[in-house]
């Protein structure tokens, strides 16, 4: 058998290591945690939307970054097989909205431990790599802080990106691969949650809206569009919609989010409604109309951006104002000021770049026997189980390659 060594414990590493032993192939796994899969026990707020139940072509359409170049490592291993690896470790499955694939028991502990179980053959050495050792271009073994060596003909480097340092994730890998030639593109939080100075956004901190709609510019340009949840905090924006629409900013830019807060009706349809809402009690306060249109606390807000008072009468209100109203309501502007620190995002942007890594075996075209798999490598995607399954396809496609060689001129 080959010394292959696994620097990292998390997704990536552990369903290489399941993947080796099912290959019939042993391998050392390097974890500087005490304990394993630290990150992906908290994954999705403790219930781990372990993948997305859907096409290789939808994976790719979902992937913000490396795409294409994550073609192969997709068909080689799809969300069938995903789930289908999970369901042969114990761990019951359901798939729910926007085919999201999650434990029946909605406790991301039982898909840690199944890829732990998977992964028992596995030689296990809790301790912090430091660099990976090569000879003639080729890797030789791992040095250990503590400056023990451990011999590798192979080596996969999957130690996560910079987005939650205390769960490991502190970005040793980018050192360890840029020390041996490898491109590091620039990292920056991804799938995080936005500032905004605005202190109305800051005064309706906890009210969560569903079904809005979402059209994100940059420079003045529109860069995504999409439907959705999103969360009112103390700071900005959070929720599913504007993690994945911070997933196409770039920092430094000038960003706004315009919130369309009625996109099931159009503009002729929301002005109807609104002439039938304001007719029906002309004695009404416009507070009290809003009730039946936003949550309570929006009112004020709403209604000062159209240029209207809550106390005033539904039966004051003009054609020109009902128009102000219904344009806040359809193209809601929030000017963004940046991200939360990457220390928040689900996940990191960046990373070793694709161009130097080959997409059928996820080998180094710099390092022979330098293989890399998960967070470590510059590709991301939407919220939805699809950066789990990318870290789990590029694991099996490298533990694939490691285990019958691999190696491509």
């Amino acid at each position: 058998m080959k010394d292959i060594v696994i620097i990292g414990g998390g997704a990536a590493g552990l369903m290489a290591a399941a993947q080796l032993s099912l290959l019939g192939q042993r391998c050392t796994l390097i974890e500087k945690n005490k304990i394993l899969g630290k990150k992906l026990r908290i994954t999705g707020k403790g219930r781990c939307n372990v993948t997305n139940n859907c096409e290789v072509r939808t994976l790719v359409e979902n992937t913000v970054s490396g795409g294409r170049f994550l073609y192969g490592a997709f068909s080689c291993f799809s969300p069938e097989d995903t789930m289908a690896f999970f369901e042969m470790q114990g761990v019951p499955l359901k798939t729910e909205r926007g085919n999201r694939v999650f434990p029946e028991s909605d406790k991301a502990i039982d898909i840690t431990q199944a890829l732990i179980r998977g992964a028992e053959q596995a030689k296990i050495i809790h301790g912090e790599a430091e660099g990976i050792l090569t000879q003639d271009g080729k890797c030789i073994g791992v040095r250990l802080k503590d400056n023990r060596v451990v011999k590798a003909e192979c080596v996969l480097l999957s130690t996560g990106g910079a987005s939650y340092p205390l769960t490991g994730s502190s970005g040793d890998g980018y050192k360890m691969a840029e020390a041996l030639g490898h491109t590091i593109v620039p990292l920056r939080p991804s799938l995080v949650p936005l500032v905004s100075s605005e202190s109305w956004v800051h005064s309706l901190s906890g009210i969560s809206l569903r079904n809005v709609g979402l059209t994100l510019y940059q420079n003045g340009k529109k860069i995504y569009e999409d439907f959705g949840e999103l969360l009112f905090t103390h700071f900005g924006l959070s929720g599913p919609l504007i993690l994945s629409a911070s997933a196409h900013l770039t920092k430094g830019a000038k960003c706004t989010v315009v919130l369309d807060l009625k996109p099931a009706l159009s503009d002729e349809k929301l002005d109807a409604r609104l002439m039938r809402e304001l007719s029906e009690s002309p004695k009404r306060q416009l507070k009290a109309v809003m009730k039946t249109l936003l949550p309570q606390a929006m009112a004020e807000p709403i209604l000062e951006k159209a240029g209207l008072l809550e106390t005033m009468r539904a039966c004051d209100v003009t054609k020109g104002q009902r128009e102000a109203l219904r344009n806040v309501l359809k193209a809601l502007e929030i000017k963004i000021d940046g991200f939360r620190p990457i220390d928040e995002a689900i996940i990191t942007a960046g990373g070793v770049s694709v161009k130097e890594i080959q997409p059928k075996t996820m080998e180094s075209k710099i390092v022979r026997g330098l293989y890399f798999a998960g967070e470590v490598i510059d590709a991301d995607a939407y919220t939805g189980g699809f950066n789990l399954q990318i870290a789990f396809s590029t694991a099996a496609s490298a533990a694939r390659a490691m285990a019958e060689e691999g190696y491509e001129e």
